[in-house]
């Protein structure tokens, strides 16, 4: 396999694999929607970055550890699921503080830009740092494209960004297609249903992960 079609085809498969619904795509969405775009572009940033994490992870070796290993996976796989768990349950009890909120959004308290730019990041990151399957996923899919006439870590990483840049992509399209939406979407009532949602998708995810027994 060349260079030149090797970028292709890896282009393509992650390509599919960014649009394919999923945590993370989710997690964006419903950010958008509730929190507005510049903090579910954070959280876009920050799943962008553990992808590019998972890459160098991947291109080093390391990700081979978790692969091979039943307490490597294991200790993520629970750390994972108490995240998203955690994650979840806040969006559902956030409800509460909404419902006390006439109107719409404006009249809930809302965290200082820095802080709540800071959280959605940190957020959208270990959302994805937090899942083993994007770390196996990664040391399985990446050496598929690498040719034989390169740098392992290098390319890793140039596949890596380019995952990252096709998810920002997608994450920046997803946002913009709720701007038209925007009034809508700032009714209490409609942010505390995506909030139900979310949180009810992320509690899922979570025992999910829990009751993954395998590797």
């Amino acid at each position: 396999m060349t260079i030149y079609h090797a970028l292709l085809a890896f282009t393509l498969a992650a390509g599919l694999l960014t649009i394919t619904p999923g945590i993370d795509t989710a997690l964006v969405l419903r950010t958008a929607a509730v929190e507005g775009p510049r903090r579910a572009m954070l959280a876009g940033a920050g799943v962008c970055c553990g992808c590019l994490t998972w890459g160098l992870v991947a291109s080093v070796g390391l990700g081979s550890l978790l692969a091979l290993s039943q307490v490597a996976y294991g200790i993520l796989r629970i750390a994972g699921a108490c995240y998203l768990i955690f994650l979840g349950l806040n969006m559902l009890l956030r409800k509460h503080l909404l419902a006390s909120a006439s109107g719409d959004l404006a009249s809930a308290p809302m965290p200082a830009a820095p802080v709540g730019a800071r959280r959605w990041f940190v957020r959208g990151l270990l959302t994805n740092l937090l899942n083993p399957k994007v770390g196996v996923f990664y040391v399985t899919f990446l050496p598929q494209f690498i040719p034989a006439s390169v740098s392992v870590t290098s390319f890793s990483m140039l596949l890596a960004a380019i995952h990252a840049s096709e998810g920002i992509l997608w994450f920046t399209l997803l946002t913009l297609a709720t701007r038209p939406l925007a009034r809508w979407l700032s009714r209490a009532s409609v942010a505390q249903s995506l909030d139900r949602a979310m949180g009810t998708l992320l509690v899922l995810f979570g025992f999910g992960l829990l009751l993954d027994g395998r590797r």
